[in-house]
């Protein structure tokens, strides 16, 4: 959808600020990871995507490079993509990176009417219950889901009691409000680049040509990152 598709009945939500946030290890950022961006900043009519590292995400194991080196990387592969930003703001805190401070964050910098949107894949969103304070980031935001066809995720009982009422059934009706609701989405591009097949072809010395963004592929190549199986020593402990 676009906004030239809103009716006047939705003038009010029309004119509010579409904030999208993108979080993730990106362990390396590949094409997968940004082609689902484009189409997410396109699908929702967003007016800027917020792609946020993660420096070490509470559920996950860690990444095999530093934040600040991924980061350069998303750096790189956004470059001059128009409505994606690279948001390091994770990177400065010290322990978990809890998505409820991040969104707070936005609500706080993009005001109270800016709708808000947590955008995350199913297999993150099967285990939402778990997140800290799953509660708030309702509060907050809306949460987009994206979806995988072919591999249908069990809801549990204390998934769906806080899933409750909130889904909608499309972008138009999700946007009426500044947060609260549930959408999922199935994106036109589904690209099946593993990020840990990728970091393998690295250390073996192998072609990652079309999986990464050129610029991507020349920066982890020239600053041999993914090359060795040692982890990092700041801390991290994030995945994907």
């Amino acid at each position: 959808m676009t906004r030239s598709m809103i009716g006047p009945a939705e003038t009010e939500a029309a004119t509010a600020p579409r904030i999208g946030m993108l979080g993730g290890t990106f362990d390396p950022v590949h094409l997968g990871h940004l082609r689902s961006a484009v189409e997410l900043y396109e699908h929702l009519a967003l007016d800027r995507l917020h792609m946020i590292p993660a420096p070490q995400p509470p559920l996950r194991g860690r990444p095999q490079v530093a934040a600040e080196a991924r980061l350069s990387l998303l750096e790189a592969g956004i470059g001059d993509t128009p409505g994606l930003y690279a948001d390091g703001r994770e990177l400065k805190r010290a322990g978990p990176s809890y998505s409820a401070d991040t969104l707070a964050e936005l609500r706080a910098e993009y005001g109270d009417d800016a709708r808000l949107v947590m955008a995350l894949g199913e297999d993150a969103f099967s285990r939402l219950a778990d997140w800290h304070d799953p509660e708030r980031l309702f509060a907050l935001a809306h949460i987009v889901v994206i979806a995988r066809p072919g591999y249908p995720i069990a809801q549990t009982q204390r998934l769906g009691e806080l899933i409750g009422q909130r889904e909608v059934a499309d972008a138009s009706a999700l946007m009426q409000t500044p947060h609260g609701g549930l959408l999922r989405v199935t994106l036109p591009s589904r690209m099946a680049i593993s990020a840990t097949e990728i970091r393998r072809r690295l250390q073996q010395g192998e072609s990652v040509r079309y999986l990464l963004p050129e610029a991507v592929e020349r920066a982890a190549v020239a600053r041999q990152l993914y090359q060795t199986n040692d982890y990092p020593t700041d801390g991290c402990q994030a995945g994907e």
